[in-house]
C-alpha cells in the first residue's frame, strides 16, 4: 500500500496490530500447556481471552473504514520475531521454573511491541477525528498495560525460584 495520508498510515498499523493479534492466538494455547505455574497459566488464559477481544475491536474499527480494506493484507514481522524466539524457549529443556521465567520474558516483549502498537494508532484515530476509534484503541492498550503488569507479578515470585533451581 501506498502511504499517502495518515489514515493510510493509520490502515497499515491495524492491519500489522491485526496480523500481530492473531499470532498470538495461535501461540498463546501453547504456551498455557507448557506453563508450569497455576498463576502463569491463568494468566495466559486470561490474555487468551482478551486477545479475542482485542481482535474484535479491531474488526469493528475495519468494518468502519469500509473501503473493502483487506486486515489480513499484512504480516507483523515483528511479533512473528519475538513469538519465534519464544517458541526456541520451549524447545530448550529447561527447568520448570526456568521455563517460566522465559516464558514471562517472552510474554512481556509481546506485550511491550503492542503496547507501542497500540498506543500509536490510539494517537492516529484522535488526529483523524476517529475519537471512538480512539476509545477502543484505548481499551486494548489498557489491557495489555494491565497484562504486562501482572506478568512483572508473576515475574517477581518466579524468577526467585527460577534463581534457586
Amino acid at each position: 500500500m501506498k502511504l499517502r495520508s495518515l489514515r493510510d498510515l493509520f490502515i497499515e498499523e491495524l492491519q500489522d496490530l491485526y496480523s500481530a493479534e492473531g499470532q498470538i492466538l495461535e501461540t498463546l494455547p501453547g504456551m498455557i500447556e507448557e506453563a508450569n505455574s497455576p498463576e502463569l497459566k491463568r494468566a495466559f488464559k486470561e490474555h487468551l481471552d482478551q486477545t479475542r477481544e482485542h481482535v474484535r475491536r479491531l474488526d469493528r474499527i475495519f468494518d468502519e473504514l469500509g473501503d473493502k480494506i483487506d486486515r489480513k493484507d499484512k504480516t507483523c514481522k515483528g511479533m512473528k520475531g519475538i513469538l519465534k524466539d519464544g517458541e526456541e524457549l520451549l524447545d530448550s529443556e529447561a527447568e520448570s521454573e526456568v521455563l517460566d521465567a522465559g516464558m514471562i520474558a517472552a510474554a512481556q516483549r509481546v506485550e511491550h511491541y503492542e503496547i507501542a502498537g497500540y498506543g500509536t494508532v490510539k494517537v492516529f484515530a484522535k488526529l483523524l477525528g476517529q475519537n471512538a476509534w480512539a476509545n477502543l484503541l484505548g481499551q486494548t492498550l489498557e489491557e495489555e498495560k494491565q497484562t504486562d503488569q501482572k506478568l512483572t507479578q508473576i515475574a517477581n515470585r518466579i524468577n526467585v525460584e527460577a534463581r534457586a533451581a
